[in-house]
């Protein structure tokens, strides 16, 4: 897999004409995405609301190429996502994507550091850079004394913040966050939202948000709710 696209490194997120359908119980198709066009430019912040149930969640999950869809395409920086396998796909995510997920998924058996660390590791940095980049993170979202901790042993909110510090550690190209406030106090909620927006223009990362906060929603260069009819401007 070649990751490597010099040449077209500050095309962003481009997402087009892309359609994803689900099989329920009698054999019917339902039709979650269909017709979604988008373009997020690097450094760029779009907020994407929209009604519970409507596909938001899985509009971010095939951005990350966690989710297949039946048509069209789907770009990070000039590498179509349709291209790759699954093997390639996880490696791509590693090194590209940064998800905070609304489930905070968090590993039980490794501590703060650790799994803040994660996409770090994953991506053969070494051992003092490691060190150094967890540091950091650990520090912009308030758990800079937390690092030793075992995930059972943190509050929901902390828990948000470790999923975020993970999402970020990696500065990479493609940041997506599902409801990343949603288990925070308002105070913490800002400080997050100035972390994510603060990561996407020093890296020139694309940053999508999902989100049912109308005061995180109007952080964003641009909102746009996603309904039947596709994305709209909200």
């Amino acid at each position: 897999m070649n990751t490597n696209t010099s040449t077209t490194a500050n095309q962003g997120l481009r997402i087009t004409d892309l359609c994803k359908h689900y099989a329920s119980g009698d054999n019917q198709r339902h039709t979650v995405l269909d017709g979604i066009n988008l373009h997020v430019a690097p450094g760029e912040f779009v907020a994407i609301t929209g009604a519970s149930g409507v596909g938001k969640s899985t509009l971010l999950n095939c951005m990350a190429a966690l989710d297949d869809w039946d048509s069209g395409d789907i770009s990070l920086n000039g590498q179509a996502l349709s291209s790759l396998n699954a093997a390639q796909r996880a490696a791509w995510r590693a090194q590209h994507v940064g998800f905070v997920f609304q489930a905070f998924h968090v590993l039980p058996h490794l501590d703060v550091a650790q799994n803040v660390g994660l996409p770090l590791m994953l991506n053969g940095i070494g051992t003092q850079q490691r060190h150094d980049l967890v540091a950091t993170a650990l520090a912009a979202t308030g758990l800079g004394d937390l690092g030793s901790r075992l995930p059972q042993q943190l509050s929901g909110g902390q828990l948000q913040r470790v999923a975020i510090a993970r999402a970020v550690v990696h500065a990479p190209a493609l940041l997506l966050a599902d409801e990343p406030t949603g288990n925070l106090d308002p105070e913490m909620g800002e400080r997050i939202m100035d972390l994510l927006i603060a990561t996407a223009q020093h890296t020139g990362a694309s940053l999508v948000l999902v989100t049912h906060s109308t005061t995180a929603a109007s952080r964003a260069q641009r909102q746009l709710r996603l309904s039947a009819q596709g994305l709209q401007p909200a």
